[in-house]
């Protein structure tokens, strides 16, 4: 199906008509997983992977043939407000080691076998201060999540990332604004803070949600978000759009993917978090998604690296739903 990014009332309407879970194949993976060679349940999460993948892709024995890994950049104006002891330039530089392949983002893709695309948006461009006025303008945000969605290449399963000096700051103000609480429940050290800076950013959360009382839903996503926040909201509507699974990162991609929840629940069903990171919002923010992360490890990188150790464990999970003889086929009584 076509997606409409004419306006945010419109994305944020598109839910009822996006793909949705094929019972009729998770059925059928439910049935194979209780003929494998095994006590029933006893893989536990890796059932429940094999046949969240059958759900979506509509196939009852799924195949992750392609992985694609997308990591979004964008750079924020409210690090002009003292938010990160590292500048906005490191975020092009870190764009360009990237590219360059010395990142731990490519030696996980690498090694779960995913190919990765780093795109940058419009770096030399950040964003507007939210504690003084809207982040992006609707057009902005919306054209940020065109890029995003432009961006997914009909992969069998998409691995979503960041990368952006300051966003551990947008993803607080995002999650305050999608699910209450205090700015301080949201804040953590990203980048490095010591407790002066966690105080100065759990301030300026406090100021931003203060300066947008009226946003809500996809709304949040432009009066707090960046760029790269709003591409990744794309790319999951393009992933639901082509029936595709996503696995999200840590508290940043799961905080940009936020918006999208406030607006409707059902947009990310066909989404799994990868990990839970060691930044103490994130757990809140889990468990305000209804999401249990596959792997705990405290992670606290982001660039997607979370998801991409995750698609390991997602890998393994089909091979042993795809590659394991039934009780018939091994000639073993079954219970």
């Amino acid at each position: 199906m076509s997606l409409d990014f004419s306006s945010l009332d419109r994305v944020a309407a598109s839910a009822p008509a996006l793909p949705a879970f094929d019972e009729e194949a998770a059925s059928a993976a439910r049935a194979r997983q209780a003929e494998l060679t095994k006590p029933p349940g006893s893989l536990g999460r890796l059932e429940d992977l094999a046949i969240f993948m059958a759900g979506w892709r509509g196939d009852p024995r799924p195949h992750v043939f392609d992985a694609q890994a997308l990591v979004f950049a964008g750079n924020h104006g409210i690090c002009a407000q003292g938010v990160s002891p590292f500048p906005p330039e490191v975020t092009a530089q870190m764009v360009a080691n990237f590219e360059r392949g010395g990142a731990a983002i490519n030696q996980l893709c690498r090694h779960a076998g995913a190919r990765l695309s780093v795109v940058p948006l419009d770096l030399d461009r950040p964003t507007a201060d939210f504690t003084e006025g809207p982040a992006m303008t609707e057009d902005e945000c919306l054209d940020a999540m065109r890029r995003g969605a432009d961006a997914v290449e009909s992969p069998d399963i998409l691995i979503l990332g960041e990368m952006g000096i300051g966003n551990s700051t947008v993803s607080a103000a995002l999650a305050h604004a999608c699910f209450g609480g205090t700015a301080a429940d949201w804040i953590g050290r990203g980048t490095g803070a010591d407790a002066a800076g966690m105080a100065r950013k759990a301030e300026v959360v406090a100021a931003g949600i203060a300066r947008h009382p009226e946003a809500s839903g996809l709304q949040i996503l432009a009066a707090l978000g960046g760029r790269e926040q709003a591409a990744i909201c794309g790319a999951i509507l393009a992933a639901r759009a082509a029936r595709i699974p996503v696995l999200l990162d840590g508290f940043i991609c799961t905080a940009a993917a936020a918006p999208l929840f406030a607006a409707d629940p059902a947009f990310l069903a066909h989404c799994q978090v990868g990990h839970m990171s060691l930044e103490p919002g994130h757990r809140r923010l889990c468990e305000a998604l209804g999401q249990r992360p596959i792997l705990e490890l405290d992670m606290a990188l982001g660039e997607g690296t979370g998801a991409a150790v995750a698609l390991s464990v997602l890998r393994g999970a089909l091979e042993c739903h795809n590659g394991m003889a039934t009780f018939a086929e091994a000639g073993v009584s079954g219970a």
